[in-house]
């Protein structure tokens, strides 16, 4: 919960915490509120874990550790899993995060700890207290409990993944054609992240066909290469296997990896479609191979290891994204803390063969360049790309974003007026946004290198946006401290990227919902299969209505806004056909 907290004030050590500190301690007196307020980069909550929901052993208490009841070592456990494991490890050895371990936490001291959970940090550490978000008792509970020994959340190997392991519908009982009507290429998943499901929309008719109860907070999905699968990820790490020619569509299959997930991807090369999908996990750190058409966990394999560059064990390297290539039978497997991309071969996965590419630490999210050999993937928290060549296998170049903290979705693909192909990501801390040459051939004094950055709105962005078909680029910042900010998207015109100081145009997405309240977050745009309309979540909490707002591409006007009381929480949204075809 101290992003970048003990790297702003690393020198104030304040002495061993005492043996009784108790939540009812003195309230916290900052010298300076202005300074702990929150970046938008630091409103970014990358990984919202859900280990406490599962059981965990308390550790012992040493002589001298705030004594903690059963019962609040539960609630802080589940706090700490919730809210900040994502970022400083499960462990608490730290990831984009600083480490929390005990060494450090008692030098620092409860007082020290108490105030920057309160207030936060310009490093990007949260304002969990000043923010409402955790109450005083909350706070101070969380600051004793850093100053005990990590919890150790359980393992999960292939024997408690077979005890999770259902299939609803046999292969054998599935239907040989599509039985319903919908247009499943222009159909989108859409994440309906508090509520644990997963909404197909139509999208011609933008009619919602139904609600799948899925994992919770799914993080993303993914449609095999037929398109008639789709794979559902939670973060609580379930994975729903879904067959789009039903009529209904359903549910074919579940199955749990581990305690938390991030990533699901399925086999894309040439005589292996819907035959193997793969898997990551944050906690326990291990990818899973699957049969594609059922689940069944075929292959575990750790990523416990060695860091890259400083050749030091790390106990906690998890799977941050995978892709399909398309060139070889292989996933192409990013592991956030060793920094490294592993290529793995699924032609024989008895005998499995996996390269791994020394890329760069804390690697996060990315996509494939508009040929789909290249694949570009942020190291965001050392603010460079690195980028591999799936054709060949090996690693191109690791570069600087130009920005802070790159966080690009899958990218932006287009052709550049002046620089030729380009594949673009946007930051969340701060407004850059950087164009990066990915044309060996043709244009090879441009490619792997910044050709061009132009300021947005600000920071705390999340997607960049644009389609083959599309003269725009569209950029959010849902995580922009400022309201009007957040709830709004920039949109720039690619034949103005020639221009000197080139301006963008302000669409105000969360207005055109009709909604009024709540903060109106917009995030992640989703291009139609046709490429001429563009969709944005309004996004507000459980409580209130949130919306999705469809937008004219060709006139940057209000289409349509889809209004309804089971749109909870809408964030990522997956059309079919663009998903399956990297298209974006």
């Amino acid at each position: 919960m101290l992003t970048g907290g003990i790297a702003v004030i690393g020198g104030a050590i304040l002495g061993p915490v005492a043996a009784n500190a108790q939540a009812d301690s003195a309230a916290p007196k900052p010298a300076d509120v202005q300074q702990h307020k929150t970046t938008p980069g630091g409103q970014y909550q990358p990984s919202l874990d859900t280990l406490g929901a599962k059981p965990t052993e308390q550790p012992g208490t040493k002589p001298g550790d705030p004594v903690l009841s059963k019962a609040e070592f539960d609630q802080a456990n589940r706090i700490y899993f919730e809210r900040c494991a994502g970022c400083h490890g499960v462990l608490r050895k730290g990831a984009t995060g600083k480490p929390l371990t005990p060494d450090l936490t008692k030098k620092l001291g409860f007082d020290y700890l108490r105030d920057f959970i309160t207030y936060g940090s310009p490093g990007g550490m949260p304002n969990w207290g000043s923010s409402g978000q955790l109450s005083e008792a909350e706070v101070a509970l969380m600051a004793r409990y850093l100053l005990n020994d990590p919890a150790q959340p359980p393992e999960f190997g292939l024997k408690e993944m077979k005890d999770s392991w259902k299939v609803i519908v046999p292969v054998a009982q599935r239907p040989t054609k599509k039985l319903n009507k919908l247009d499943i290429d222009n159909l989108f998943a859409v994440t309906l992240r508090d509520a644990g499901e997963v909404a197909l929309i139509d999208g011609t008719t933008k009619k919602i066909e139904l609600i799948l109860q899925t994992g919770y907070a799914v993080h993303i999905s993914r449609m095999s290469a037929s398109g008639r699968y789709l794979y559902t990820v939670g973060r609580d790490s379930k994975l729903n296997l879904v067959d789009l020619w039903m009529d209904p569509p359903q549910t074919v299959a579940e199955l749990k990896i581990g305690t938390e997930a991030r990533s699901v991807e399925t086999s894309k090369f040439k005589g292996y479609e819907d035959k193997y999908a793969i898997a990551g996990a944050y906690w326990p750190p291990q990818y899973v191979l699957m049969d594609g058409a059922t689940l069944e966990p075929l292959k575990v394999v750790s990523t416990r290891g060695m860091t890259y560059d400083t050749q030091e064990f790390h106990p906690e390297p998890r799977v941050a994204s995978i892709v399909a290539s398309h060139y070889n039978p292989e996933f192409v497997v990013n592991i956030k803390e060793t920094g490294q991309t592993l290529l793995v071969n699924y032609k024989d996965i008895k005998n499995l063969k996996v390269t791994a590419i020394e890329a760069e630490r804390f690697l996060h999210d990315g996509g494939f360049d508009k040929t789909g050999r290249y694949f570009f993937v942020a190291a965001n928290a050392r603010h460079r790309i690195a980028i591999i060549d799936t054709k060949e296998d090996k690693l191109v170049k690791v570069l600087e974003s130009g920005g802070q903290t790159p966080h690009p979705g899958r990218g932006a693909n287009f052709e550049h007026p002046k620089f030729g192909p380009v594949w673009a990501t946007s930051h969340l801390g701060n407004e850059t946004i950087s164009f990066i040459g990915s044309d060996p051939e043709k244009h090879k004094d441009n490619a792997w290198k910044v050709v061009q950055t132009v300021d947005g709105q600000g920071g705390g962005s999340l997607f960049i946006k644009t389609h083959p078909k599309s003269e725009n680029i569209y950029v959010d910042t849902p995580l922009n401290t400022d309201a009007e900010i957040s709830s709004s998207v920039a949109v720039f015109k690619i034949k103005d990227l020639t221009k000197e100081k080139p301006e963008y145009k302000v669409l105000p997405i969360g207005q055109w919902s009709g909604i009024s309240e709540g903060a109106r977050r917009v995030v992640q745009g989703e291009f139609n299969k046709e490429g001429n309309e563009i969709w944005f979540s309004v996004w507000n909490n459980k409580a209130q209505e949130s919306a999705i707002v469809v937008v004219d591409d060709k006139t940057l006007t209000m289409k349509t806004v889809i209004r309804d009381k089971r749109l909870v929480t809408p964030t990522g949204k997956f059309n079919v056909y663009n998903t399956r075809n990297d298209v974006y």
